[in-house]
């Protein structure tokens, strides 16, 4: 047998046994760490609420929105196994262009939302005495 058939029949033999694809594979201990920071992460918005921690309920929602973003993301990479090296970067790419189109029409819809509210607002009787 030739060097080169004796290289191909040892590829095909070795197929698939020692093949990284750069995705992460997690242990016991990973999947334990992203359990406890999402239990944490989810106890800190319930005492938040609770205790009143916060005076105006406008701050503690943007504080919640802070925590279930990196929520998201512990989920992302703990449980997802999520990374820049996981199908070659394509899986991130994909996120980061799901997460674009999301915010474009989420923000999109509540200015239209507002604009249509702001232009369909009965006017006033003093307004309507004014008008032509």
């Amino acid at each position: 047998m030739s060097a080169h058939n004796e290289h191909h029949a040892h590829g095909a033999d070795d197929h698939g046994h020692g093949h990284d694809d750069g995705a992460a594979h997690s242990t016991f201990s990973g999947y334990m760490t992203g359990f406890v920071l999402s239990i944490i992460l989810t106890a800190i918005p319930f005492w938040l609420v609770m205790a009143k921690v916060f005076d105006k309920s406008s701050t503690t929602a943007f504080v919640i929105l802070g925590i279930a973003v990196v929520q998201i993301v512990v989920h992302m990479v703990y449980f997802l196994h999520m990374n820049t090296k996981s199908e070659g970067g394509w899986s991130l790419l994909a996120l980061i262009f799901t997460v674009m189109v999301v915010v474009i029409m989420l923000a999109g819809s509540l200015w239209v939302m507002y604009h249509l509210n702001h232009n369909m607002m009965p006017v006033s009787a003093h307004e309507m005495k004014n008008m032509p």
